[in-house]
C-alpha cells in the first residue's frame, strides 16, 4: 500500500477486535496506554487510554485470547485477585466487561479504578508515528470532541471488599458518532453478510480452519456505500474503500456469491472519474484508488485516483461476477462504467503506465511502496513505469469487456488488446526466459525475477508455451509458504521488507489461480499447500504479508494489517483451486478440475442463486450436489457424478 510502509508502528503482538469501521487494538495485557493502542471508529481514536488498576497498580497479565473476529478475553492477577476482561467491539464502539474475583482464602479490600481518555488521533497520524494530540479524560456521559460525540457508560472507581470467592463486575460501554460531512462516508452494513458458511472438511484440518477464519474475517471487514457492500482493505490502517484491494477481494471471494462483487462494482462506479484533476489524479473513466471521509484526512486527498490497475480490474471483476451468476440486469447497469474504463485504457498508445507523484504515491501498482519497483542491481525504476501485470490486466479487461459489450448487444473493438499482446511479447521478455517486472521511463526492461509475472497466466496475454515458461520460473520464488515478491539474487532483496522479498498471501493466491486456469494444476497445488502450511503460525488468520525466508516458520511483518481483506479472501480462492471451479452461468456451464491427492467435502459454494456442495475422492473424482438443472457440469478427466 502506501510508501514509507516501514515507518508504521508494530502490530504483531497486538490483539485486534474488528467490526468495520471500528477496530480495537491492544497488547496482551488488554491495557490501552499509548503507541498504536486504542479503539478507533471511522479512522479516529475514540479511546486512547483504558487502564485498569487494582490497588493502584496494573494487574500482571496472564493470558489473552481472541474469542472471534470481534472479541477478546484477557486475564490477569493482582495478588489473590483474578481480573478478567471480556471485550466485544461494535461498528460504533464496543463494550468491556471487567470482573475482579477473590481467588484467595481471606477477605481482600482494595481500590479498583478504570481510567478512560480519548485523543481523537487520526489513524494516518498514528501510522506515521506522529506525536498524539492531548487526551481528554472521559467520564460517564456524552461529550463532543473534534466533531465526534462519544458516549461512555460504566466508568468506575470503587473501594472493593471481597470475601473468598466473591467478585465485582463492571461493564464499560463506548459509542462514538462521527460528524456528518459531505462526500464519502464508510458505513456499517445493514445486516449480516450475504453468504453462509463455506466449509471444507479434509484430513488436513488446517485447510478447513483457514477457510473458516478467512470467511469470518471478510464478514467483519464489510462496509457499505449507499447500501452497496464492499470489503474495507484491512485493519487498522485501511478500514475504508480501496479500489484495487476491494476488487481483488471480491474476485477471490466469488465462491461466496456474486453479491460482494456487485456491491463493490457499484460503489466504485459511483466515484469513477469524470474530469481531470492533477491533485487527485482523476481522469475520465478512471477507478479511484482510495476513498476516505473528509473528517479523517490523511496525506492523500479524500478521493484519490492514484492507481494504474484498478480501472482494468473493475472490468475484469464485472465479467467474472457475471460468469458466477450476477444478474444480467445488474451487469447491464454497469456497462456505461465499463465503456468509460475501456476508453481510459485505450488512451494509452503503447503500454498502460503511470508517472506517480513524490507527494502522493510514487508507485501506483500493487507494489506501491517507494522502492517497490527496482532493477536487479537495486536501482529504482524511473517513471513513467509500465508494469508487466498491468498489461495483463489491461489485455484481459479489453477482451472480457468486449465479450460483455457484445453479449448485451453492443459493439466492441479487440484490436487494441491484440496489438498490446504483440508489443508485450516484443518488449517485455528477457533473455533469461521470463518477462521483466516493468519497462522504465527510458523503455528499458526492469530486470530481476519477481512475483509480478505470477499475475500473467490465465489472463490470455501469454501463449500456452509462454505460460509454461512463466510457471516454471515462478516457482523459483516459492519460499515453501508462498511466493516471495522478489528473487534473492536481487541487490535489494530482504525477506522481511514490504515488497522486496516478503510473501503476500493474495499475491500467491492470484498466481495459484492463474496456474490453475492455465492447466498447471500441480504447481497451483504446491502454492496452495504452502499457504495452508503457513496459516497456523498466524492463528489461521493470514496477515497482509509475512517473511519470505525458506527455513523455519513464517515470521510476521511487524506492521502488517491483520485481518486484511485480500488475505482473508485467499480462503475462498483456495476452494476455487481445490475444485478447479470455472462457472459460466450465462452459457449454462460449470467446469470442474479437482486437484488430485486431496479427499475432501466442500459445502456452501454459491453460484448464481444455488448453493452447492462437492465430494472429492482424492483421485480426481467429484460428486456435485445442488447443481441447478440449467447448469451442465463438465469435468476435466473423468465425468463428474451429479446428485440433486
Amino acid at each position: 500500500m502506501p510508501p514509507h510502509a516501514l515507518r508504521r508502528p508494530a502490530l504483531d503482538e497486538h490483539l485486534t477486535c474488528l467490526a468495520a469501521p471500528a477496530t480495537w487494538l491492544s497488547p496482551p495485557s488488554g491495557q490501552l496506554t499509548g503507541g498504536v493502542d486504542g479503539l478507533y471508529v471511522s479512522d479516529r481514536r475514540v479511546l486512547s487510554r483504558l487502564r485498569v488498576t487494582v490497588g493502584g497498580a496494573e494487574p500482571r497479565p496472564v493470558a489473552a485470547t481472541r474469542t472471534g473476529a470481534g472479541g477478546a478475553r484477557f486475564t490477569a492477577a493482582a495478588g489473590p485477585l483474578a481480573v478478567e476482561r471480556v471485550r466485544e467491539v461494535a461498528c460504533d464502539g464496543g463494550t468491556e466487561r471487567i470482573t475482579v474475583r477473590n481467588t484467595g482464602d481471606r477477605p481482600v479490600t482494595t481500590e479498583f479504578a478504570v481510567t478512560v481518555a480519548a485523543d481523537l488521533a487520526e489513524i494516518s497520524a498514528v501510522k506515521a508515528g506522529d506525536p498524539p494530540p492531548p487526551e481528554t479524560p472521559l467520564h460517564e456521559g456524552t461529550v463532543e470532541i473534534g466533531g465526534y460525540r462519544i458516549a461512555l457508560t460504566g466508568s468506575t472507581r470503587a473501594t472493593l471488599t471481597l470475601a473468598p470467592g466473591e467478585h465485582h463486575t463492571t461493564t464499560l460501554g463506548v459509542r462514538a458518532t462521527p460528524p456528518r460531512a459531505p462526500g464519502f462516508h464508510p458505513a456499517p452494513p445493514a445486516g449480516p453478510p450475504p453468504w453462509g458458511p463455506l466449509k471444507v472438511e479434509a484430513a488436513d484440518g488446517r485447510f478447513g480452519a483457514l477457510v473458516a477464519q478467512g470467511v469470518a474475517d471478510l464478514g467483519v471487514l464489510l462496509l457499505a456505500d449507499e447500501g452497496d457492500l464492499y470489503c474495507a482493505a484491512g485493519s487498522p490502517w485501511y478500514l475504508t474503500l480501496f479500489g484495487r484491494d476491494a476488487l481483488w477481494s471480491a474476485r477471490l471471494a466469488l465462491p461466496l456469491g456474486h453479491e460482494l462483487a456487485a456491491g463493490t462494482l457499484r460503489a466504485l462506479a459511483r466515484h469513477q472519474g469524470t474530469g481531470h484533476d492533477p491533485v487527485t489524479e482523476e481522469e475520465p473513466g478512471k477507478i479511484p484508488h482510495e476513498l476516505r471521509p473528509a473528517y479523517a484526512p490523511g496525506r492523500l486527498p479524500p478521493v484519490y485516483y492514484g492507481s494504474v490497475d484498478a480501472t482494468a480490474l473493475f472490468v475484469v471483476t464485472l465479467a467474472e461476477a457475471w460468469r458466477w451468476g450476477m444478474p444480467a440486469a445488474e451487469v447491464e447497469e454497469l456497462l456505461p462504467a465499463v465503456r468509460a474504463a475501456l476508453a481510459w485504457l485505450g488512451s494509452f498508445e503503447e503500454f498502460v503506465s503511470y508517472r506517480g507523484s513524490a507527494e502522493r504515491l510514487p508507485n501506483q501498482g500493487w507494489k506501491d511502496s517507494s522502492d517497490g519497483v527496482q532493477h536487479e542491481d537495486g536501482t529504482r525504476a524511473a517513471p513513467p513505469i509500465a508494469l508487466a501485470e498491468v498489461q495483463a490486466y489491461a489485455y484481459q479487461a479489453a477482451t472480457l469487456g468486449a465479450d460483455l459489450l457484445e453479449a448485451f448487444g453492443g459493439a466492441a473493438d479487440r484490436s487494441w488488446a491484440e496489438a498490446l499482446a504483440v508489443r508485450f511479447r516484443d518488449r517485455f521478455w528477457l533473455e533469461e526466459g521470463y518477462p521483466a517486472i516493468a519497462l522504465d521511463g527510458e523503455g528499458r526492461p526492469v530486470d530481476g525475477l519477481a512475483s509480478n509475472i505470477g499475475h500473467l497466466p490465465g489472463t490470455g496475454l501469454l501463449t500456452p508455451e509462454e505460460e509454461t515458461r512463466v510457471a516454471e520460473r515462478l516457482m523459483e520464488l516459492h519460499s515453501g509458504w508462498g511466493l516471495r515478491t522478489l528473487t534473492d539474487r536481487a541487490a535489494g532483496y530482504d525477506p522481511v521488507s514490504y515488497h522486496l522479498g516478503s510473501v503476500w498471501p493474495h499475491d500467491t493466491a492470484i498466481a495459484m489461480l492463474g496456474l490453475s486456469r492455465s492447466g498447471h494444476h500441480g504447481l497451483a497445488a504446491r502454492l496452495a499447500r504452502g499457504l495452508v502450511g503457513a496459516a497456523p503460525a498466524f492463528g489461521h488468520r493470514l496477515p497482509e504479508l509475512f517473511s519470505g525466508e525458506r527455513t523455519g516458520t513464517p515470521r510476521p511483518y511487524p506492521a502488517a494489517c491483520r485481518p486484511q481483506a485480500w488475505s482473508a479472501a485467499v480462503s475462498p480462492a483456495l476452494v476455487t483451486v481445490l475444485l478447479g471451479l470455472d462457472p459460466d452461468v450465462p452459457a449454462g456451464r460449470l467446469g470442474l478440475a479437482p486437484l488430485r491427492g486431496v479427499a475432501a467435502r466442500v459445502e456452501g459454494v454459491r453460484i448464481g442463486a444455488a448453493t452447492l456442495a462437492f465430494e472429492l475422492d482424492g483421485d480426481g473424482g467429484v460428486t456435485a450436489e445442488g447443481v441447478p438443472p440449467e447448469l451442465a457440469v463438465r469435468q476435466s478427466g473423468s465425468p463428474p457424478r451429479r446428485r440433486r
